[in-house]
């Protein structure tokens, strides 16, 4: 007996002391997790067994609501970030927020006051993210809100007035064509690189004169708020690329914009940037050629700005193909050979693998003669455009009348009557003045949710969505000011569609948004599922009255899925559901519901009093909560 009491009391003490143990707390420093935009995470709480027990455990609501001059609080897209037990978000009027970890109790809130400069080019105001810069003792936070960079105390919210002007510093000043200051849009965070905090721009689509302003690269003293670099994506003669903008075109034109989240490797001083179309997105009659360094990722070094290496996905591009997305940076086993990489998806479908360094391609890229055949007067496309040998697209490129929606014979009738209206083809079949089916769409494929990786298995994750879009091109009028280009877009079709007896059923077949593993190791797609139960629009529309449909018709959306040593892959956009799937097998183990639509990509975190949480924006304008689940308490 004796025996048997000792044993209980050193077994008594070695739980006891166990339990004393502190938790280890496991961060969300960045938006994409690290700087690397992994999304990945190394906590193991929530598992495949116990994820469907996960429930509410605290929400916050932003409570912005559309003012007088018909500004409004779009999409609530951000991920927050959480370090040391404090979670860091900006909301969809560039507001700054510090929330308690645990609780969700609001810290302190920073108010840019962005809404005031009205409505402009875009009446809609979304951001995504900030960025967090520590050294020993001081911490800052800073947002990029339109033409401003502002620097904030990380445990005050307060401006830190040696920094630029009192707390902020000009995106805009001494910028070329930048003269205006309603022109600069921030959607994504910055990013740091030691003293340094980087920044891209965002000049919108609806924009189409002469003399509009080029996408731009910035760096910033973390400290000073003083300039240090700025690598602008339209090159002047005599830089490289410059010889790919025909006819000086790149003294007149701007965008190719950086508004897509960045990648930093902090070991090598290497800044990854996804850049997007020139202005205009679906007529380059005035800016005949490649037109470097649109549609590229380039590799910076992050110290100078000086280019290191780049890739062009689509030359002369006319399809709104920008990448969206956050590089992400991968090791990889190909062939036995150990390869730090950076993986680019993108809107096309495509998973662009490159050696981190070097440029190189992982597989081989072949330039691929396209249809050029145009009716758009001025326009001269591309004779080829480059296509990746592996991995295999992550989603359907191209239309043909065989991907007519055909979940009754009547609607495929009608889906058949309704594209025959247009032309269509492969991918990269040009615009055209009668509209050309475009697959994927100008949304993707991915967009700016991007892709998750896991380095335990080498799978990276994608969200895209499947759907068409009607690449239509018009006469200028001249009925807008802000266009000027011969030919635009924003056609009388394209702004008020003729209606229709498929109404909101696309014309091609389900399922409209799937998830994808892709094994980076071999090349090769691992699994593919549909994901979500589709737009209600769609479910209940008279045509599919008597129709059992599936139960995943898939919903379209934006936004991206994390990944987590714990076994699971969380993902949700478009529907009210925050989803988790069995990272292995791709198996839809739960979804757990939110109060509205999910908008942002989710993070997911440990606090120091050993919970672990995942939280998700949902919702836009005054109907916007940020929510966090946690497993069911005994």
């Amino acid at each position: 007996m004796k025996r048997l009491c000792a044993s209980g009391i050193v077994l008594s003490a070695v739980l006891l002391g166990a339990q004393s143990q502190p938790q280890v707390m496991i961060e969300w420093r960045h938006t994409g997790s690290e700087q690397a935009q992994t999304k990945y995470s190394a906590a193991t709480d929530i598992t495949p067994s116990n994820v469907s027990q996960l429930e509410l455990a605290w929400q916050w609501r932003p409570n912005e609501r559309p003012l007088p001059d018909k500004t409004q609080p779009g999409n609530f897209q951000a991920t927050p970030l959480m370090i040391d037990d404090v979670l860091y978000l900006s909301t969809s009027f560039n507001r700054v927020v510090a929330l308690n970890a645990q609780t969700g109790a609001e810290l302190w809130v920073f108010d840019p006051k962005a809404y005031l400069d009205g409505p402009g080019i875009n009446l809609y105001y979304q951001h995504r993210g900030v960025a967090f810069w520590q050294d020993g003792n001081e911490a800052r936070v800073f947002m990029n809100s339109h033409d401003r960079l502002f620097s904030l105390d990380a445990k005050t919210g307060q401006l830190v007035t040696s920094f630029g002007q009192g707390g902020y510093a000009s995106l805009r000043d001494g910028l070329r064509n930048h003269d205006k200051r309603i022109e600069m849009r921030q959607s994504s965070p910055p990013v740091i690189y030691k003293n340094l905090v980087i920044v891209g721009s965002s000049i919108p689509d609806r924009l189409q004169y002469k003399f509009d302003p080029p996408g731009a690269v910035q760096a910033f003293d973390v400290r000073t708020g003083k300039r240090v670099w700025v690598f602008y994506t339209i090159p002047e003669p005599g830089e490289p690329g410059g010889d790919t903008w025909e006819k000086d075109s790149w003294a007149q034109t701007g965008h190719a914009n950086v508004w897509a989240p960045m990648a930093v490797d902090e070991t090598r001083g290497l800044l990854y940037v996804p850049t997007s179309t020139p202005s205009g997105d679906y007529y380059g009659g005035r800016r005949l050629g490649a037109n470097l360094f649109a549609e590229t990722l380039l590799c910076l070094d992050a110290a100078t700005g000086t280019r290191k290496w780049h890739f062009q996905a689509v030359h002369h591009g006319l399809w709104d193909y920008d990448f969206p997305a956050a590089p992400n940076l991968v090791t990889i086993a190909v062939d036995g050979r150990r390869i730090d990489a950076v993986a680019q998806v993108s809107k096309q479908g495509f998973t662009y693998v490159f050696d981190r360094v070097t440029g190189q391609p992982v597989w081989p890229i072949e330039e691929r003669p396209v249809d050029t055949t145009t009716d758009v007067p001025g326009e001269q496309l591309w004779p080829t455009q480059p296509f990746p040998t592996r991995p295999p697209a992550f989603t359907p490129q191209g239309v043909t009348l065989e991907d007519a929606n055909d979940l009754t014979p009547e609607i495929k009738a009608l889906a058949l009557e309704q594209m025959k209206k247009f032309r269509i083809g492969p991918m990269f079949t040009p615009p055209s003045l009668r509209g050309t089916l475009m697959r994927p769409s100008n949304n993707g494929g991915a967009n700016w949710g991007g892709a998750a990786f896991d380095p335990e298995t080498g799978l990276l994750y994608v969200k895209p969505s499947n759907y068409v879009y009607i690449n239509q091109v018009c006469r200028n009028d001249g009925s807008d000011a802000r266009i000027d280009a011969a030919f635009h877009n924003y056609c009388a079709d394209f702004l008020k569609p003729p209606e229709t007896p498929l109404g909101p059923i696309p014309v091609t077949k389900p399922p409209y948004a799937s998830l994808v593993a892709i094994d980076l190791n071999r090349g090769e797609i691992a699994w593919r599922v549909p994901f979500g139960e589709g737009t209600p629009a769609v479910r209940t529309h008279p045509l599919l009255k008597s129709v059992t449909l599936p139960a995943r018709l898939g919903t379209p959306g934006n936004a991206g899925s994390i990944v987590t040593k714990g076994g699971l892959v969380f993902v949700g956009g478009g529907d009210p559901y925050l989803y988790a799937f069995d990272k292995a097998t791709g198996r839809e183990i739960s979804r757990v519901a939110t109060p509205f639509p999910v908008s942002a990509t989710p993070m997911t975190y440990k606090t120091r009093s050993g919970r672990q949480f995942v939280v998700v924006a949902t919702g836009a304008g005054a109907d916007a909560s940020l929510v966090s689940f946690a497993l069911r308490t005994q």
